[in-house]
């Protein structure tokens, strides 16, 4: 059996340089890679483009990037959380590509299924259409969306095995499973790395062939981004 096994972070990340196009799971704060991020800052690397829901917090998640401006092209559903990413989209510093929520899970899952393109009504008739083709099917338009093109997905899941296959717990499984496999290499970090075979097979979300290094991150902080409590009675 193939051992897609890395010692730590800094092997996962070998070979990510300038320019390159990302994959970065989670929603909001949650599921987040975040061990392969603080690498990203360590390294320094710039001129990044970067495909996920959205775009962190100011001092967390991608927010760490923007800081640096190592992020040259944001493509993303929701952004509204980040002050720094709204100053740099102002400011023209930071190009920004805003696509609907379910088309970009489905240009993900396009790349990963290795479909070049799909269908989707989704955007007709606004700015998300411009300049893309568009047909009628049974009375209704749709829009020709092209399948994602990056270089690496970084996902994080709660328990892996040294075949690559991934479970991912409750909602921090969001983006994470349509990323796999839709680049050329996937990272996965995990909170729980294991032999091969010690997982149930039926409980599996991602078989290891759509991964191709995984590793044990640590000291995951799994920040709330907005917590909402009852009022105590």
């Amino acid at each position: 059996m193939i051992q897609k096994t890395v010692d730590n972070v800094s092997d996962a990340l070998s070979g990510v340089t300038d320019t390159m196009t990302l994959m970065l799971g989670g929603f909001g704060l949650c599921g987040i890679p975040e061990n392969a991020i603080k690498e990203l800052v360590r390294l320094n690397i710039k001129e990044l483009t970067c495909i996920s829901n959205n775009a962190g917090v100011d001092d967390f998640g991608l927010g760490l990037l923007l800081q640096k401006k190592q992020i040259k092209k944001m493509i993303s559903s929701y952004v509204g959380e980040n002050e720094e990413f709204e100053r740099q989209m102002l400011s023209g510093e930071l190009d920004v590509e805003l696509i609907p929520q379910g088309t970009l899970a489905e240009r993900c899952r396009a790349a990963q299924g290795g479909f070049p393109a799909f269908y989707t009504p989704a955007g007709y008739g606004t700015e998300v259409a411009d300049g893309k083709e568009t047909r009628e099917f049974n009375g209704k338009m749709y829009i020709l969306e092209e399948a994602f093109k990056a270089d690496f997905a970084f996902v994080k899941a709660w328990k892996g095995d040294e075949a690559g296959n991934l479970i991912f717990k409750g909602t921090a499984r969001n983006f994470n499973p349509c990323m796999c496999g839709a680049a050329k290499i996937t990272v996965a970090e995990v909170e729980e790395l294991v032999p091969a075979g010690e997982l149930d097979p039926n409980t599996i979300h991602i078989p290891g062939i759509f991964v191709q290094r995984i590793f044990q991150g640590e000291r995951y902080e799994k920040r709330i981004e907005q917590r909402t409590v009852r009022k105590k009675i």
